[in-house]
């Protein structure tokens, strides 16, 4: 099921907040930072996860990575890394949604105020587009977290 609140064929991607399913928890997902920065009354110093549909985009982005851990990435499911305080996670979405698969890459947060649980019907207020398919969406546990170097990795949730 896809919710919308505009007029028009979901032109302006950029600037919508979509609520949906992501690999790990319900989430949201945007390319505009601040609109999510307004949803969750979060500081603006917290930088967002950047999610990328794959590898390949992730690199032609201008993003690099140390070549011993490349596979690593590549291979990683459900997995946060952060590279010189930069996070980004490589995921495909599950859902057969020809908006999530038009998003190369957006910004992800968890769907939810700072601080508390999710709350459906606070989400559904604040999106632009609710993605959903016949398993609803379910709050899950969050993605592992690691912070890589060429040397190290470090788990830090």
């Amino acid at each position: 099921m896809v919710g919308c609140k505009s007029i028009t064929r979901f032109s302006k991607l950029t600037k919508t907040v979509i609520l949906t399913q992501t690999d790990t928890t319900v989430g949201f997902l945007s390319q505009s930072a601040e609109k999510l920065y307004e949803i969750k009354s979060r500081d603006n110093i917290k930088p967002f996860i950047q999610v990328f549909h794959n590898f390949k985009t992730f690199l032609k982005s201008g993003n690099r990575i140390p070549n011993p851990k490349k596979n690593l990435i590549r291979r990683s499911k459900k997995t946060t890394f952060i590279i010189k305080n930069r996070a980004f996670r490589i995921s495909s979405s599950n859902l057969n949604s020809q908006i999530l698969r038009d998003l190369s890459w957006s910004y992800s947060t968890s769907a939810n105020k700072t601080k508390e649980n999710y709350n459906r019907e606070f989400c559904e207020n604040k999106a632009d587009i609710i993605i959903e398919d016949i398993n609803s969406l379910k709050e899950k546990s969050s993605s592992i977290l690691l912070k890589i170097n060429n040397v190290s990795k470090r788990k830090l949730r």
